[in-house]
């Protein structure tokens, strides 16, 4: 064989090995991505360790993962606690006595012999529920100077025959309060109160009765708006109109609630409902954009999120850094519950080794092949000032949980009723959402506002 035959084949041997080379380079860059992909599988997200709500968990997670730790209390009653037994009335509406009439041993009649009180018990119950109707006449009068005076009907009597305000109220207390679909709501007029009414009857009286609110709604925007006392928490949820998706904000504080829709999740709905922000409230949120753009005091990232997350990058990666990190935001939730409102006012040791802490941890290098644990520090490091903002004001909450609750009642409202059939029955459940919900958090009665609601004037 020949020098030049050798050669070529060597050439063609070395091109061919080349080849290989970079094709195995390809398949290992390949197999190193399909790696990354498939450990976000081996290590799946869920309610425990992510914002994932609890009905997208494909297996329900183990019980160990929960936030919640043991208090060592038994489940049940708690010693010392004040009982609530159902209590006897001091006068019944209705009494009915048993007086034995024959002896119950020869059967002798005793009914002229003398009787003693032996015992009492009361029964609660509801009678039979009828709806009543009032009649409402008008009369005129002829004056001595030839002028005819005409009475008015009342405001509610504006038809020859209409439903009445307390009907009204519970429209809105069964819709709002109840989350009770109109066709089941018309059932229960029938069924219950023996009221004929129409769905399209139910759809008047809630927009008549979403009009009356309305001075109720603005006023609570008014208050979140100028508020002084309190953190506002902001938060927000996807929701269904007519197939489309939609957005249910929420801002609210120990006080208020002001439930508002939209068509979009940036800073426009922002910027349409609280456009000039809250420059003297602390703005509690779960970390999303949209919300640091509003101008506010200080803000406070929801640790909650945070532990969830840490408890998923614990899992997936086993890096001691979440470990840490979780630690250390669950020393300063157990700050938070000790400190006294006072002690805001002076220098807090621990408060400053927390925070000296935070920086060593947000400068500790990571390695950026854990890549979603990489962004995190990334994450954490550009809103470092409001991780533990909640340790700088007395009534700064560390989490959004009261915000979460807020907006949950449009998830429960459409998984019992399912979409909105319009912007306006959505915006319907908002205004009187906002009203309940305020009205709870003020201790009181629901229906009662919404009837001395109902009560005010209205015109078409």
């Amino acid at each position: 064989m020949d020098k030049d035959k050798i050669i070529f084949e060597l050439i063609q041997k070395v091109e061919f090995l080349s080849k290989r080379v970079a094709q195995l380079e390809v398949l290992e860059k390949e197999n190193k991505e399909l790696r990354r992909r498939l450990s976000k599988y081996e290590t799946p997200k869920n309610s425990n360790n992510s914002s994932i709500p609890p009905s997208k968990d494909e297996n329900r997670p183990k019980r160990n993962q929960s936030l919640r730790k043991k208090t060592g209390r038994n489940p049940g009653g708690q010693k010392g606690r004040k009982g609530n037994t159902l209590k006897m009335v001091k006068e019944p509406d209705f009494i009915e006595k048993y007086i034995p009439e024959y002896c119950s041993c020869c059967g002798k009649d005793i009914r002229n012999t003398r009787y003693e009180f032996v015992g009492k018990r009361q029964v609660i119950d509801i009678p039979e529920i009828k709806f009543e109707t009032t009649e409402h006449q008008i009369y005129k009068r002829l004056c001595s100077c030839g002028h005819t005076t005409k009475s008015s009907y009342p405001t509610q009597a504006n038809a020859p025959v209409s439903y009445g305000n307390n009907i009204e109220s519970l429209i809105g207390y069964f819709h709002t309060r109840q989350y009770v679909p109109f066709k089941r709501m018309q059932e229960i007029f029938h069924d219950v109160f023996r009221v004929p009414i129409s769905e399209g009857g139910i759809h008047y009286l809630l927009n008549k009765l979403v009009k009356k609110s309305q001075p109720a709604y603005e006023m609570i925007k008014e208050k979140l708006q100028n508020n002084k006392t309190y953190a506002i928490g902001a938060d927000e949820t996807g929701m269904k109109i007519n197939g489309d998706k939609n957005w249910a904000w929420t801002w609210q504080n120990d006080e208020a609630t002001f439930i508002t829709i939209s068509d979009n999740r940036g800073g426009k709905t922002i910027d349409d409902t609280f456009k000039d922000g809250f420059s003297n409230s602390v703005l509690v949120h779960d970390c999303w954009k949209s919300h640091f753009n509003t101008p506010a005091l200080s803000h406070q990232i929801c640790i909650a999120h945070l532990l969830r997350e840490l408890n998923y990058f614990s899992e997936r990666y086993k890096h001691k850094w979440s470990s840490v990190f979780k630690l250390l935001l669950l020393s300063g939730l157990k700050l938070k519950n000790k400190l006294n409102e006072v002690d805001y006012y002076y220098p807090i040791p621990q408060r400053e080794v927390i925070q000296n802490r935070l920086r060593k941890l947000l400068d500790y290098p990571i390695n950026d092949k854990h890549k979603e644990l990489f962004t995190f520090q990334k994450r954490m490091k550009k809103y470092e000032d409001y991780i533990f903002t909640f340790l700088y004001y007395p009534k700064v909450p560390p989490d959004n949980n009261a915000s979460e609750r807020a907006i949950r009642n449009i998830k429960v409202k459409q998984k019992i009723s399912g979409q909105f059939k319009s912007p306006t029955g959505g915006y319907n459940f908002a205004v009187l959402r906002s009203v309940t919900d305020t009205v709870l958090k003020n201790n009181q009665n629901i229906l009662n506002s919404l009837k001395i609601i109902a009560n005010l004037q209205y015109t078409d």
